[in-house]
Formats: C-alpha cells, structure tokens, sequence
C-alpha cells in the first residue's frame, strides 16, 4: 500500500510539470530548436533521423507517456496484441522492427505510432473494430507510418518552414489519452502553423500513403484488405453522429473523408476477398476489454446476459465474458459454471485455463490455482499469462519465497513489464528480500518515467548491498542509466 502511495504521489508532482512544458511549448511556436535540447539527427543520405535515434526517442517518450497515462495490466490481451503487430511487422516494409507496444486504457477509439517503433493502442478501439481484420487495419496503417518514416519526414519539411516544438507535438497524445479529444487537437494544434503538417497530423499524402502500404501489408499477412474501408466507413458514419467531443481520436489525428474512403475501396477491389472464419481469440480479448471498461462488473455482468440474449457475433466469446465479469464481481460459484459450458470443447485454452484459476483464486483457493497452473507451464514454460497468474496465486498461498524465483526467472524474459516488477516487489517484501524490493520498485518507476523515485529505490539498496561487490556493481551502473535517461527525457 505504501509503495501504491508513493507511485500516486510521485506522478501527482511529474503530471502538472509536463502539462505545463507543453503549454510553454505550444505558446512558444518561433522557439529556438536549440532550446529544446534535442540531440543531433546523425547524417543520413535523405537527412532524416537516424533510425537508432528515433529508437532512443521512442523509448524516452514512451516513458514519459507510461508516467502520464493509465495504462492495461493483462498478459492476456498484450500478447495478442502484440503477436497481432509482430504478424504485421514481418510482413511491412519496416527495416527497424524493435517494436514495443503499449495498451492504453481508455475507452476511446484510437491508435498511434511514435518514432523508435511505438506503437499504441486503447483498449476501447477492440469495441469498435468488429473482426481482427478490421482491427488489423489500424495496425497496419500505423506500421505504415513508421515504415515509411513519415514522422521524420515532416520534421524536415518543418525545419524549411517553422521551429520544431517537439516536446509539445508528443505530448498532445498524452493529453488525447487522458483529457480526451478536444484538449489534444488544441494541444496538437497549437504546435503547427498548418494543422496537417504536424508529427501527429499527418499530411494527406502521408495518409494516402500509409493507406496503401498498410494494405499491401494485409495482404502480405493473409488478412483481408476490403476490411479496412468498411473500418473506415464505420468511423467516418459514427463522427457525423457525434459532437465535436465524441469524434473518434483517432479521425482527430488521421483525417477521413469520402474520397479517401473511396480509394481505399478501389484499392481493395485490386485484391481477391479473403474469406476468413472468425477469429475467436480476437472476440475473447473483445470481452476482456469489455470488462475492463465497463464502470462496474456488474454493469459489464448485465451487458454480457443481454448480448447472450440476443444474437452475439460469438456465443462463446460473450459466454467468456460473462465468467470474467461474474468473477470480478465477486460471484465464481456462478462464473464457474458458465466457463463449463465453453471449456469441455477447447480444454487446452489458454484463456480458460487462465480464468479456471481466477475462480480459484476468488473462491479462497490459492494452493488448488497454483498446482494447475504450475502443470500446464510444464507443456508451456515461460508463457507470460500463465507465470503472471500462477506467481499471484503463490503469492496468494504464502508461497512468496517461489513466487520470487518464478518472477526473477519472467523478468529475464520480459524486462519491459512495468506490472512483472510491481508484483516482484511486492513478492520480494513478503519474502524478506528488502534489497530485491527496492531493486524491482526501481524498475518500475524506470518503466514509467519516474526517474527520481527510481533513484530513491537504487540508493536504499545500495545501503543493503554494501558487502557484496557484484550487487554494488549493478546497482552503481543502474544508477548511471538513470542519468544517461534523465538527460533524454529532457527533451520532453
């Protein structure tokens, strides 16, 4: 509780600092480009940035971005997105594939690519994309942008008509995924002299572009490319319904009109129409996402009862969704059995697997969740939902001392997991691995761009590991890279 504390306080005193370096920023529109701090673009035959500087801008921002916006802790859904945008990386013109994702909680219908290989997604936008195809497109139009290095492209064409004001073009996506749509194109908008010239809002060559290669890449990935009008189409159809508000972020940011949608449609016309079954792990993590959004569990209980009332897309993935918010609201006599009516077809599921053992943990049955758990990561080591879930129900057991080796073992595997290092600190407290503790916490604030905090951490445990010269050691250099990050994030 007291590390939870001081992670929300940390960030009350870093929200009002960023807030207010963009509005100095976007007020600031003929400022000096050296005043900004940017580090130099390396030399490059077309004089764009350097891929490796765009991957350590990426990086900083990303940071910056985790410490501002409330982000989704699900294995389960991360890692479908992310094989979703590995499937699409392989197949794009992307030279850099050093991709890293991150979920955004936030109802509201976005994406984003940030240079460096960034690449965002709201959960809210699975609500909106009906198929995996359609989801897909939105992928691969950001890809697209990465691909093609549009960011960088319009920096130089900004440099022969204005200053560059970073700090602020990034930061408006911060402001989109918190204070909502309005603020951020004020925001984003305040930075340009001519609005569809900025990082974010891309010029209509850059979109036209992007459409396309972000087509050729569905189709290089067996994904249907007549999905991406009908996306469109659909978001085009639901802002002219909608209030300035409600507009669609990701409209905000990636302007539509019908002669964009009609190409799109004229370029998919050059393509066979792929018939695919339904993705049923697509509509599963629909249903998470559901769940995650709704206000409570009970509302998303009731939502769920109502689709199975009806006539779903996916009988089973509305089934599974209901076990999930059955489960949340704290009812897993009743969750349990609506999982046996989906279970007994798909026994190897790893989502059911993972759900059998959330019912578990939420009926009082810690030890029971961590022995299934720990039998299914003999034919899967290393799964990240599965580890993630069986190290919370050792915890849950008492188990703290396995739970830390567990969790020591994934954070090889996954060092970017801001939630892996928050339960290994958690574990490492229980366990009595007090240097461990502040080792993992410090990682976490890392991951989240709160660079002090990290420090902190660094500091008590270097006090605790006096005595041993490999630890000091690590530590010493740990403490390094937060300087050489702090100079980064300067930038911001």
């Amino acid at each position: 509780m007291q590390f939870t504390s001081s992670l929300a306080a940390t960030m009350r005193r870093t929200v009002p600092a960023l807030a207010l370096s963009a509005i100095i920023l976007s007020n600031s529109s003929y400022a000096n480009v050296d005043e900004l701090k940017l580090p130099a673009l390396g030399e490059s035959s077309s004089s764009m940035f350097s891929a490796e500087f765009e991957h350590q801008l990426g990086r900083a921002w990303l940071r910056v971005f985790r410490s501002q916006v409330p982000t989704v802790d699900d294995p389960l859904l991360y890692d479908y997105l992310e094989d979703l945008t590995y499937r699409l990386v392989t197949h794009s013109e992307l030279q850099d594939r050093r991709v890293e994702l991150v979920v955004v909680d936030n109802p509201t219908i976005n994406a984003f690519a940030v240079p460096g290989g960034v690449i965002g997604v709201h959960n809210g936008l699975l609500l909106w994309a009906q198929t995996e195809d359609e989801l897909a497109t939105v992928l691969a139009h950001e890809i697209a942008h990465l691909s093609q290095r549009h960011f960088s492209r319009g920096v130089e064409f900004q440099k022969r008509q204005q200053p560059l004001a970073l700090a602020a073009m990034l930061a408006s996506l911060v402001i989109m995924a918190t204070a909502g749509g309005d603020a951020g194109l004020a925001a984003l908008s305040a930075t340009q002299a001519a609005a569809q010239d900025s990082a974010l809002r891309y010029s209509r060559g850059n979109e036209q572009e992007a459409d396309r290669v972000g087509m050729q890449t569905m189709v290089r990935a067996g994904l249907d490319p007549h999905a991406a009008p009908s996306m469109f189409e659909r978001m085009l159809q639901a802002s002219r319904y909608s209030n300035a508000s409600n507009i669609p972020e990701f409209l905000l940011t990636h302007p539509l009109s019908e002669s964009r949608i009609s190409d799109t449609r004229n370029r998919a016309r050059q393509y066979p129409k792929t018939i695919r079954a339904a993705s049923l792990d697509y509509q599963l993590m629909r249903a998470r996402a559901v769940t995650q959004l709704a206000d409570t569990p009970e509302e998303a209980v009731q939502k769920f009862h109502g689709e199975l009332d009806g006539t779903p897309r996916s009988r089973e993935a509305a089934t599974y969704g209901l076990v999930l918010a059955l489960t949340a609201a704290g009812r897993p006599g009743e969750a349990s059995r609506y999982l046996d009516k989906i279970w007994s077809a798909s026994p190897d599921r790893i989502e059911y697997i993972i759900a059998d053992a959330e019912i578990d943990l939420a009926s009082n049955r810690p030890a029971e969740a961590a022995e299934k758990l720990r039998k299914h990561l003999k034919v899967t080591p290393g799964n990240h939902p599965l580890t993630m879930t069986y190290a919370r129900a050792l915890l849950q057991s008492q188990q703290s001392h396995i739970a830390e080796e567990v969790l020591l073992a994934q954070s090889k595997r996954y060092p970017n997991d801001p939630g892996l290092w928050y339960l290994l600190a958690e574990v490492q407290g229980l366990s009595g691995n007090i240097a461990g503790l502040h080792r993992s916490r410090a990682e976490f604030f890392i991951l989240n761009g709160v660079l002090d905090a990290a420090q902190t951490q660094l500091n008590y445990a270097l006090k605790l590991t006096r005595d041993d010269y490999v630890r000091t050691s690590l530590i010493k250099e740990r403490l390094r890279d937060i300087e050489r990050m702090r100079e980064q994030m300067e930038d911001f």
